[in-house]
């Protein structure tokens, strides 16, 4: 898949077990593309999702492995910039480092830790939105809004509640 506009904006979501809050419609208006990170819960998650914007989707660990909605992993340019989604769990006990080292791509984006987390290794970027579906691990629950400009691109991590 290949997007050409000069900004374009995507809704990253991960880990919703089964739970959409409301406030992840407030936090994705106006997005261009919703990619979901994985551990997605079941198609009602995804099928509220596109009510929003149209959506990608990767199997997480908890994700039944026959769901044909789920891929393994999902690319994309955008921006002149290449993306790569996966759940992370392929990765063990994933890292911004061990990501950077299994995957080519300039943007990566990856659940599994329920961890926001935003880093940048040598004009790589790497991306967990953190958890959006039942809370654990006393972390807020999290989104993430990843907008791409040619050759650029600007991560916000958005709470929700």
């Amino acid at each position: 898949m290949k997007i050409e506009p000069d900004r374009t904006t995507l809704g990253l979501i991960s880990d919703t077990h089964g739970l959409l809050r409301a406030s992840v419609h407030e936090a994705f208006r106006g997005v261009d593309l919703i990619l979901h990170a994985g551990d997605v819960g079941g198609d009602e998650i995804l099928a509220e999702l596109r009510l929003i914007a149209p959506v990608h989707a990767v199997r997480g660990n908890t994700d039944d492995i026959d769901d044909p909605a789920l891929a393994e992993e999902f690319t994309l340019e955008v921006g002149g910039m290449s993306l790569h989604m996966s759940h992370g769990h392929e990765a063990g006990s994933p890292t911004a480092e061990k990501l950077l080292a299994l995957y080519p791509q300039q943007i990566l984006i990856y659940g599994h830790t329920h961890r926001q987390l935003v880093s940048r290794v040598d004009g790589r970027l790497v991306i967990n939105p953190g958890a959006a579906g039942p809370r654990r691990f006393d972390l807020t629950a999290s989104v993430a809004r990843l907008t791409v400009t040619p050759g650029a691109a600007e991560v916000e991590i958005v709470p929700i509640d």
